[in-house]
């Protein structure tokens, strides 16, 4: 197992196992960014932790079902569904915040994440947005 592989791993852990944002902002460069489909380009580990804070927030009982892992040099990347209950507001990409709407989601994700020097540097989220709020009936639902 390499770094990005290892810190990826750890990265899940701290997230998904233990729920703790400020243990998983250890794992992120000072000068990270992430790309999501919701947020957008967010910079710095404040703006990450207030990304997965909210989200963690929103849906307390969440986790994360693997599908596959993979490494190639100094990324790894992350297949598989993100499942949980949504009991608290949720942030809208809008800026707007909407009550909890109490409705379980199952969403497919794909997380690519480049390390350097062991943190993460770049960590980009793949999801299907309008499935998303689909789930939640927020949108459309498919």
């Amino acid at each position: 197992m390499g770094q990005a592989r290892k810190v990826m791993d750890q990265l899940t852990t701290a997230m998904v196992e233990e729920r703790n944002v400020q243990s998983a902002m250890g794992f992120y460069a000072d000068d990270a960014v992430i790309v999501t489909p919701d947020a957008g380009e967010v910079r710095g580990r404040e703006g990450i932790a207030d990304y997965w804070r909210h989200l963690i927030d929103a849906f307390p009982d969440s986790h994360y079902e693997p599908i596959s892992k993979h490494e190639a040099g100094n990324a790894a990347i992350d297949e598989g569904w993100l499942e949980g209950t949504n009991t608290a507001p949720l942030s809208l990409p809008t800026g707007e915040t909407v009550p909890a709407t109490g409705r379980p989601i199952k969403v497919r994700s794909c997380d690519v994440a480049t390390v350097e020097n062991g943190k993460i540097k770049e960590h980009h989220l793949y999801f299907d947005q309008m499935e998303f709020l689909g789930q939640l009936g927020l949108g459309p639902e498919s």
